[in-house]
């Protein structure tokens, strides 16, 4: 791999920024582009779908086959609210492959016996916040059911860019949630981007139920997420 590339996916990897590396089988400059810039048509199909899957693979073009291969940034849920959907959603999402974190400034939930090896931070969001910076490749799910502590961190998902921001509450709840964000000056586009009432609708019932849901919403918004334009630079 040509020295350029490696000082990009370096760059890539510390910025936690997606990246694809393109290699001509038959020899040649290898490229690299980087997920919400700009590229040549012909490679924005192929590499929006490596970006959205995952997954390496080769391509046929009228310059011949390549093999695209990916860097993600481990994607990341993090929790407000020390609830009992938390509580079923820290056990299925490491499966899924989902590091996750809670945070919930309520000892009295936050508690090591209730969230055993859980990355647990019994601080308020806007504080916790300031030493684990949100971005384009971590979820957001707000599910204490009072604003005072759920706001704050969905303003800043939307302001960040998650891939995924859900919030736990009735329509009509959302209703008063959405009303608070317009005053405090978020904008309709972004109000649009909450998935509210929070999951799929699979009809789930259980906090177990719920947290199955709101792991699959998770999973779709990522797999379908907007990469945006493609951007690349040719070593």
């Amino acid at each position: 791999m040509e020295r350029t590339i490696l000082v990009a996916l370096n760059a890539a990897r510390s910025a936690r920024r997606a990246a694809v590396t393109l290699s001509a089988l038959a020899g040649g400059r290898n490229q690299i582009y980087l997920e919400g810039e700009d590229c040549p048509d012909v490679w924005r199909v192929p590499v929006a779908r490596a970006l959205q899957s995952g997954r390496a693979g080769i391509v046929e073009t009228e310059q011949g086959f390549f093999f695209l291969n990916v860097y993600l940034p481990p994607p990341r849920i993090l929790v407000i609210g020390a609830v009992h959907i938390s509580q079923a959603l820290a056990k299925l999402a490491p499966v899924a492959g989902f590091d996750m974190t809670i945070i919930d400034p309520r000892t009295a939930f936050a508690t090591p016996e209730r969230f055993a090896g859980v990355d647990l931070i019994a601080e308020w969001p806007e504080d916790a916040l300031k030493e684990r910076a949100l971005d384009r490749f971590t979820a957001l799910v707000a599910v204490t059911h009072d604003p005072k502590i759920d706001d704050e961190p969905i303003h800043a998902a939307l302001s960040a860019g998650c891939f995924y921001i859900g919030a736990l509450g009735s329509r009509k709840t959302h209703a008063t949630r959405i009303e608070r964000l317009r005053q405090a000056g978020v904008s309709e586009g972004d109000i649009a981007r909450i998935r509210a009432p929070i999951g799929l609708d699979i009809g789930a019932a259980s906090p177990a139920e719920i947290a199955v849901a709101i792991l699959a919403e998770i999973i779709e918004s990522l797999r379908r997420r907007d990469t945006g334009q493609i951007q690349g630079a040719i070593a």
